[in-house]
This record gives structure tokens, sequence and C-alpha cells, in this order.
């Protein structure tokens, strides 16, 4: 599948078989967010796997964003002390978009292996931290759940890229 085909097909999928995610196939997707872009070369994130059956199920108890019961749960962490090193003024701010960019990679790249995954930020944070025993510096901010898909999700409609694309000024319809 090449990129553009993977950004224009991949939908969130939010229920899973119970099908094991191959350790090689888990491994690449991990990957790509490592080999994602970040503000400053900063890179603020961490990545815990989790896939033990008991641990998924506290983890869940702690999360009404999941709704069903992936095998895989990758708990994305950013890194505050990274933040204040590299981040300068701003740094919070880029360390955002730089962890949002690390789950897109880790979104994209799951669908390009046949996998389905959702972002899920609905989710006691102190427990989390606690559960996961997150250093001080570290907060969990964000899930990437993934397994392999129960069904194929139908695209949701997008806004006319005339609505939303400009030329040179807000508004001036983009030809």
């Amino acid at each position: 599948m090449d990129t553009l085909q993977a950004i224009f097909t991949r939908r969130c999928v939010r229920s899973f078989t119970q099908d094991p995610v191959p350790d090689e196939v888990l491994r690449q997707v991990l990957e790509a967010g490592v080999a994602a872009a970040s503000a400053g070369n900063s890179q603020p994130w961490g990545f815990v796997v989790v896939r033990d059956p008991a641990r998924l199920a506290v983890l869940r108890a702690l999360s009404p964003g999941i709704i069903d019961d992936p095998p895989v749960v990758i708990v994305v962490g950013l890194d505050q002390a990274r933040v204040r090193r590299y981040g300068g003024k701003e740094g919070e701010q880029f360390a955002w978009m730089s962890v949002g960019i690390a789950v897109q990679n880790m979104l994209l790249a799951a669908h390009s292996l046949g996998l389905g995954a959702c972002p899920v930020g609905s989710f006691h944070r102190k427990g989390v931290r606690a559960y996961l025993d997150f250093p001080p510096d570290v907060e969990p901010v964000l899930y990437v759940i993934l397994g392999h898909p129960r069904v194929k999700p139908t695209p949701p409609g997008r806004r006319n890229w005339e609505t939303v694309c400009f030329a040179e000024t807000w508004g001036v319809a983009y030809e």
C-alpha cells in the first residue's frame, strides 16, 4: 500500500478480533512512531505496550474511551523533562504536535500492515500513570488501540475541500 492510499483509506477501528498481533508487526508500528519528525528533534514520546489480558482489563476499567476489547494498547507518554530540555519557550505546544505526528505514523503503519487502530484520549490519567509506573516527568497522554479489525469501517463524510482550502487569504476559493 502506498502512502497516499494509506492516508485516504485509513479509518478508526474500535472493534477487534482476538487474533494476536505478531511481534514483528507490532515492532514495525512502534518503529514508525519512533521514526516520526519532532520539533527540534526533541522526540518527546515514550510508548508502553500492553498485551497481557489481565493488564488490558485494568486499562479498560480506567478508560471509558475503549469500547471493545483490543488485543494491544500502546500508551503514549509525553516526556516533560525532554520538552523542557529541548523545547525552549514554546516547547509544550510543539511537543503535543510532535506526539500527534508519532501517533499518526503508528496509525498509518498499522493500517498499511492490515491492522486496525484508533487513538483514544478518554482515560483516567492519574490511574494509568500509577498503574503503569510512569516516572514523574512523563504524562500518559494518548492510547493507540490496535488489532485485527472485526469489520471494515465505512468512510465518514468529509468536508468539501473547497470549503477548507483557500488561495492566498482565508475565504478565497482555491481553484
